[in-house]
Order: structure tokens, then sequence, then C-alpha cells
């Protein structure tokens, strides 16, 4: 069966993370925090990120004897008035950083039964990256996808673009939108909109029809790539509560299972842990920054630890994946 087991209690009757007063906004937790990017991506000249190439900016570079032509106010004046010669201040230009979130809106997220529903924990996710990138004039946008690529909103800075993502991020589908999700036609759909060299965050549970995989390489191939595998515990081991019917969430189809049945739960068990497997082994050949989303722990934690983990792998230091 294709998608999201759901049994027990309505997904529905979990609290949302709004309500939950423990913790400080997420806003204010991200003050100190910068997402870490390898390179240069994005060209839209206003931003916080720093080129590799050299001209106007605040950030020093070097300096170099004027020639004509020259803007003359990039002049260093202190140095040209301690030397016989007249010298150029070089800096690197600041660009813009080009965010795109990929982002699964299917019936498969509204599942869960740890602190929060996977819906809820891939908008805490966007919302993070919608603050964290879209600081000082990056811009970040996003494509939803379901069955098939539903929405796309161009990157955007400011609170109003960030109200936008967070606010698709939640929405749930409507009565009646039922059906596999295609990752795959997300993926390369994807691939001919973005068109700049940019940070492409893919937010999904991977319940989706096969062949996604050689798609996800070819973005791979030019952005920056970081998936979130959004999960809940209870896809991986099974707690034995007796019978349970359990429903697809895409397809709407049911299922009675056992869950007294020992054997039973170490089959699952063992399956859910090869699917595991084989998802992460394909993001690897994909090159991607590829980090477990879980239900079951605060996500600015898991956001922070694959910061510490892309440091460390581009200070070209051991990292264990989590």
């Amino acid at each position: 069966m294709n998608g999201s087991l759901q049994g027990g209690r309505p997904a529905q009757a979990l609290p949302s993370t709004a309500d939950r007063g423990d913790v400080p906004p997420l806003s204010d937790r991200l003050r100190r925090v910068h997402w870490p990017v390898a390179g240069r991506i994005g060209v839209h000249p206003t931003g916080d990120y720093r080129s590799r190439g050299r001209g106007p900016g605040l950030e020093y570079a070097d300096v170099r004897e004027y020639v004509p032509g020259d803007d003359p106010r990039q002049i260093d004046w202190n140095l040209t008035a301690r030397s016989d010669r007249t010298f150029l201040r070089e800096a690197h230009p600041d660009r813009g950083l080009d965010a795109w979130l990929i982002l699964d809106a299917s019936r498969s997220l509204d599942w869960g039964t740890a602190r929060m529903l996977k819906r809820e924990a891939a908008a805490e996710l966007v919302l993070a990256a919608s603050i964290l990138l879209g600081r000082r004039g990056n811009r970040v946008g996003a494509l939803i996808f379901d069955r098939g690529p539903l929405r796309v909103i161009p990157p955007g800075a400011g609170r109003n673009a960030r109200a936008r993502l967070v606010a698709e991020a939640q929405r749930v589908p409507g009565p009646g939108q039922t059906g596999a999700t295609d990752l795959a036609g997300a993926l390369a759909q994807a691939e001919r909109l973005i068109t700049r060299p940019s940070l492409v965050i893919v937010v999904s549970d991977f319940v989706s029809e096969p062949g996604w995989q050689l798609p996800l390489k070819v973005l791979g191939l030019r952005h920056e790539l970081v998936v979130a595998v959004v999960t809940d515990p209870r896809e991986s081991e099974l707690p034995d509560v007796g019978l349970v019917t359990f429903e697809d969430l895409e397809t709407g189809g049911q299922l009675d299972v056992d869950t007294g049945d020992r054997r039973f739960r170490e089959r699952f068990r063992k399956a859910a842990a090869a699917r595991g497997g084989r998802v992460r082994a394909d993001l690897l050949a994909a090159r991607a920054a590829a980090f477990e989303l879980s239900t079951g722990e605060d996500v600015l934690l898991q956001l922070l630890r694959l910061f510490r983990r892309l440091e460390l792998e581009r200070r070209g230091r051991p990292a264990v994946a989590r």
C-alpha cells in the first residue's frame, strides 16, 4: 500500500505547536543562527552572501594600483596619501541568495504521534528557513506539490513573503484531494523553473510514486541541495496496542492490523528500516545534504545538528550523519 498509515486517534487531536507556551517563539530562537551556504548561489545584486568576485562592496578584498577608467569612488585615499601612486580599494560585492523550497503538501503529512504532525514539523522548518534565508534582501520562493505541482511562489523577501510561505506549508488538502504523490514531477518542474544557481530545500516524507531519484540527481548537479525527510517515530516501529485499523491518507485504503503480533511488528520494523536505507542511499547519490526531520524532536535542534554537520564537512573534518 502506497502512503502513510494512520491509526488510533485522529491527527487533529494533537495540539498545535503554536499553542505550546513552554518554548520561546522560533523567530527569537533564530536571532544568532546562520544558515551555512557552500558557495556563490544567486545573482541578484542585494543580499548578505559574499561573492567570489571583486568590485564595489563592504567586505575588504585587496588593493591595486589605479588605472584609467576605474571608478574614482573606489580610490583608497589613506593608502594613496602615503604613496606616490594612486591605489584602488577592492571588495567582495554583496550578492543576494536565491533559495527555493520544494514543499510536499500531500495528505500523508497529516499524521503524527509525537510532539506534532508531520505537516506542522514541515511548517516549522519552512518558517525557520524563510527567516534565516530571507535576511537582508535575500529571497525565498517555493514550489508546492501533491499529486503534481500545485503552486509556485516566486522568490521574495520580507514578512509578507514569509507569511505566504508558512501559510502554504500549513494548508491542508481539501475534500476529495486524494491520490499518490508525484515527487518526480515536482522535481522535474523545479529544474525547469529555477534558472539561477540556488539553494534548493526539498521538504517531503518521500511517500511518493517511484522515479524521483533521477530528477533529484539532475537538480543536485546545478544547485546546492538540502533534503529534509519528514518522519514520525511510529513509521519505523509499531507499539503493541492490539487490533488497529490503519488508513492510507493518500488513497483512502484501509487495513486491519493486529499490532499484538510480535512477528508482524518485527517484519514492519525491518521493512521500514530497509525503505529508510534506500531513501538515504538515493539522497547520497544525488549529493544532497539530507537529514531526518522527526515529529518527535524540536525542529530547531534538528536543524542546528544539520548546520554543525555541514560546517564540519566543509572544513574537511568527518561528521556523523544523524
